[in-house]
Order: structure tokens, then sequence, then C-alpha cells
């Protein structure tokens, strides 16, 4: 693991020497994408008003400050010492934020210390053992039923900067899931606490300026697993890890699709919907909200027959994860197709 820290840290040295925000971005367009994710990111967060809040990888302070507005405490964390140094002059005026220059995966922080978890690419420039330990951590850090807000470039890169190098890690959204549920922590009382998925979904920020589906965010929230509080089986947080356990686990899905046909995991699978999508009557343009998606069948196949636009809803995390890799196939959809976790 040095030797993928010390990989990390010489990349982000090379990329870090003006601490812009093209440099953050790693993108030309950095100013442009940045006005528009900002807001939107922020939308999303869980209430952090008069709450204590960790920024891991913050950068420059792009979100920093903006949080500490309302956050009662920020903690704003990061490795590259000018970006620090940036970032506490853009934001030094709020007296209700910390500046550390660390290495996350070095940091120590007490439990239950913060309520909120920020984090705004981060985890791809970690290996998975990495990630895997600091998110055992996160769980010791945050209160109960404190939140993880993460942001992160899945399946490829995103940035058109050049690299000499690039150690990043694309990870695919369902090993993120994968990562996510194997964390755990144990407190001094006994309790076992594990991260419950409240939603995921794409930016639109990337869809609409780089017609790219691939950037991602996750609120996962704290939450003691316990099969006699939850009255769920084996411990499970909830319904939704209850489904992704068990009828809808990763191969019972792919299981269902070689029976029903690619894209569907159902009975009638394309020739049902074939038969009963054209009685809608779609016009090119309308908004069709596709409630218990699945991994996607429908949903294409509605957009690109019918030039609709398709919010595709569901409540396995393992169903929405498998549709958005289904979704490279359909790049010509990128920006009609949205597909989104409900719990």
């Amino acid at each position: 693991m040095a030797t993928e820290r010390n990989a990390m840290f010489y990349f982000w040295k090379e990329h870090s020497s003006e601490a812009t925000i093209q440099e953050m971005f790693l993108d030309s367009k950095g100013k442009e994408i940045g006005e528009l994710e900002l807001p939107e990111i922020l939308s999303m967060l869980p209430n952090y008003e008069r709450r204590r809040v960790l920024e891991l990888g913050a950068g420059i302070g792009r979100y920093t400050g903006e949080i500490a507005q309302k956050a009662s405490h920020v903690t704003s964390v990061d490795f590259m010492e000018n970006f620090v140094e940036k970032s506490r002059e853009l934001n030094g005026k709020y007296s209700n934020i910390e500046f550390i220059c660390a290495d996350v995966t070095k940091l120590e922080r007490e439990v239950g210390s913060c309520d909120v978890i920020f984090s705004n690419w981060l985890l791809m420039y970690l290996g998975d053992e990495e990630v895997q330990c600091l998110l055992n951590k996160m769980l010791s850090w945050l209160t109960d039923d404190g939140y993880l807000f993460f942001h992160e470039s899945c399946f490829g890169q995103s940035g058109d900067k050049k690299r000499t190098s690039n150690p990043t890690h694309y990870r695919s959204p369902m090993l993120y899931g994968t990562l996510l549920d194997a964390a755990q922590h144990k407190a001094s009382n006994g309790t076992v606490s594990s991260f419950e998925l409240v939603w995921a979904r794409s930016l639109q920020a990337y869809i609409q300026l780089k017609s790219n589906p691939n950037q991602l965010c996750w609120l996962y929230t704290k939450a003691a697993r316990s099969a006699v509080a939850t009255g769920h089986p084996g411990g499970h947080l909830s319904f939704q890890q209850f489904l992704d356990k068990q009828q809808y686990s990763i191969n019972g899905i792919l299981r269902y699709e070689r029976i029903f046909g690619h894209g569907f995991i159902s009975t009638g699978g394309l020739k049902t919907t074939e038969e009963f999508v054209p009685r809608l009557n779609l016009q090119p343009g309308e908004v069709v909200v596709d409630v218990g998606a699945g991994i996607g069948g429908s949903a294409f196949y509605m957009a690109e027959n019918f030039g609709v636009n398709v919010l595709g809803i569901d409540l396995s995390a393992n169903m929405t994860s498998i549709a958005q890799e289904r979704a490279l196939q359909y790049k010509h959809l990128y920006g009609k197709v949205l597909l989104l976790l409900s719990v």
C-alpha cells in the first residue's frame, strides 16, 4: 500500500502546483462544471445545519466555506499542502473551520466526533484495502444515525487533462456497494454498526456538460445491525438490504437475466415490453417514470424507440448498479435515461 500512496501523492503533486479549480477537476471546463456541480451536490446533502461535518479530500475548499455557513463546525482535510493553504486563503474568514493537511489513510478522529462525513472524489484515489479500512474508521467517527455522502467517477476518466500516469481506481457502482456493505464497527458496548444505503444517483451537471452519467453520488447512514430491532432476517438493516442479500443478489439477478433476456429480470421480458409500451402512445420529449425499473431493459427500450426521457427507480441497489453498467452500451441515450435507487 505504501507504493500506491506514493503514486497518488506524486500524481497530485504534479496536478496541484497552481491550486486552481481546473486542477481540482483535471478538466479544462472545470469552472463551468463547478458552477453546476456545486449547487446540485449541496442540494443532495443531508441536513448539516448546526452539525459537525468532516470533509475528506477537501481540495481548495470549494465546498468548505459553503458548508461552514450552516454547520456548527467543519474539519477540512486534504493531503496536498498547497490545496490546504488555498482553502485557508478562501475560507479562513469562517471561525468554525479546522484545516488539516493529512493523508486520510493515516487520519485518526475520536469516536462519535462528527454528524456528517462529506467527500468529493476521494475513494477513487485509494486502493480497495485502504477504502475498506477508511470506511470502518468512518463508522466509528460518525454519531449514531450520522451520514456519509460521497461522489466518485465510475468506469473511466472524466477530465480531459493529459496525464503522464493515472493511478486512479475507476470502480463500478457495484464494487462500491460491496465495500460499503462489508464495513463494520463494534462499539465498546458491543453494538455492531454498518452503513445503510439511502440513495444513489448520477450527477446531472456532468450529463448536461459532458454527456457523462458515470459521475455518481451516494448517501449512506450509520445504523446498528440488529435482527431483533429491524425485524429482518440475518440482521439486515432494511428491506432493501434484505432483497439485495437474498432474492436480488448479484448472482440471482444475472440468473434471472439469462432466463428472461438481456436487460430484463421478470416474465415476458422484451416481448411483453414491445407489446404494452406502444399502447401508452408515448411522444418524443415526454417524461416517463419507470417504477421498479430493474436492470433497465424497459427504460432503455422506451428512450431508444420512442424518444422519451425515462426516470428509472428501483428499490434494489444491485439492480441499479447493474443497470448503470448496462447503460455503457447505450451511450447514445446518455441524458435520456436517469437511474435512481429509492429506499
